[in-house]
């Protein structure tokens, strides 16, 4: 296994847990994509990755991420295909009744996460990069 996978897999199990405080990982100057749903954006820097996550999160109670897979891309990026759960904090809606099956693509160079992109839809992710389920 490579250093970038292990790198990406120790950010995902603290992600499953519920804890999405942590930028060791990150590049100072990150690109931080959400590449579709409701609110796409594209952010730099640490403070606004913080600010797009807030943004990704916040709608919903109980956000919960969890890895399907781990597929490393090339030397630079690995995917990981998961699951979004939660429940809307407005509409109190499951996020189980939508869409759910997501990815997030990282690009990782000198072990740092320099590029973070979320997909709310999984066959996007596999589309924009040529790759099938």
């Amino acid at each position: 296994m490579s250093e970038n996978l292990d790198l990406v897999r120790s950010i995902w199990a603290v992600w499953e847990r519920g804890d999405f405080s942590s930028t060791e990982w990150a590049h100072p100057d990150i690109e931080f994509v959400k590449a579709d749903g409701l609110a796409a954006g594209r952010y730099t820097g640490l403070t606004g990755m913080a600010e797009g996550w807030r943004e990704f999160v916040s709608a919903f109670a109980e956000f919960r991420s969890e890895a399907d897979e781990y597929r490393e891309i090339d030397g630079e990026r690995v995917l990981v295909l998961n699951d979004w759960s939660g429940r809307g904090k407005t509409s109190g809606l499951e996020i189980g009744q939508l869409r759910t099956k997501g990815a997030a693509l990282f690009h990782v160079r000198s072990g740092n996460v320099t590029r973070l992109v979320l997909y709310w839809d999984r066959d996007r992710a596999l589309s924009d990069l040529g790759l099938k389920e």
